[in-house]
């Protein structure tokens, strides 16, 4: 009998990443300010999607 083992999957994110998504949660932050975060390059628009589970417009 074979036994699949899955392996682990790392994603790298940039290092504010923990601390915009944890401000997003918490509701300290609003998706303005979570988009603003992409416009500042503290996060991706790819880690904006993550967070807010919506697609980043270039304008809001």
């Amino acid at each position: 009998m074979a036994v699949r083992v899955k392996a682990a999957t790392t994603v790298a994110h940039s290092k504010n990443y923990d601390k915009v998504r944890r401000y997003y949660e918490r509701g300290l932050w609003t998706k303005a300010m979570v988009h603003r975060a992409v416009d500042c390059k503290w996060i991706t628009c790819d880690e904006y999607e993550e967070i807010v589970g919506e697609e980043y417009a270039e304008e809001v």
